[in-house]
């Protein structure tokens, strides 16, 4: 069974003062098609975006779908996470609270350094 990774947008994108605050939306274009790229590697990977807020325009791509929060991103995860416990799942985010609320579901958390570019 593929392994899902679940991405918090707005944690990852704001984990780098690159100015994301002019543009969300853009900043979580950027962000997916970074994973898209990613996700060519990873083929038996199923990768999960979510946005919130002003991102919530942003479109799936092959390798990427986005999930559109309709309330809290945060929420959403959470619910995400629940949905794929019997997967393998991970996700990414520096969120303290929401680490626990999706460990609670078996989902192990990583950093926003693992799908952030080397600089």
């Amino acid at each position: 069974m593929a392994s899902v990774l679940i991405v918090d947008a707005a944690n990852v994108v704001g984990s780098v003062p690159d100015g994301w605050w002019r543009d969300r939306r853009g900043a979580a274009e950027r962000l997916r098609d970074r994973l898209a790229e990613r996700s060519g590697a990873f083929e038996e990977e199923e990768i999960i975006l979510v946005v919130e807020g002003a991102a919530r325009g942003v479109e799936s791509v092959p390798g990427v779908r986005v999930d559109a929060a309709a309330g809290s991103g945060d929420d959403r995860i959470v619910e995400l996470a629940a949905a794929y416990a019997e997967r393998d799942c991970v996700v990414v985010t520096a969120d303290r609270e929401l680490r626990t609320r999706v460990r609670a579901h078996g989902a192990r958390c990583v950093g926003p350094r693992a799908v952030r570019p080397v600089d």
